[in-house]
């Protein structure tokens, strides 16, 4: 598996080991490498911190960073972004 790297604009916890991630509504799993799984994690930790404050605009940053994770994934591995975010 290749190994990815974060943007500068990426403030979380990166993983040196990858894992494998199960979508909980599919139940499709895919491999992530650390790097991928410090981004899935960003972007999962996120949205479950915003929950249903979505209007409120203390989110807005938030949000702006979870699209930015979004497209970094669609890029970086599109067939994992299908199975676990689409």
């Amino acid at each position: 598996m290749k190994k990815n790297k974060l943007p500068t604009w990426f403030n979380g916890s990166h993983y040196p080991k990858g894992d494998t991630v199960t979508n909980p509504f599919s139940g499709e799993s895919y491999e992530l490498n650390g790097t991928e799984l410090s981004m899935y994690d960003f972007i999962i930790g996120a949205q479950i911190w915003i929950g249903d404050r979505w209007m409120e605009p203390e989110t807005y940053a938030i949000q702006k960073e979870v699209r930015k994770g979004l497209d970094w994934f669609i890029k970086t591995n599109a067939k994992a972004y299908m199975v676990l975010l689409d």
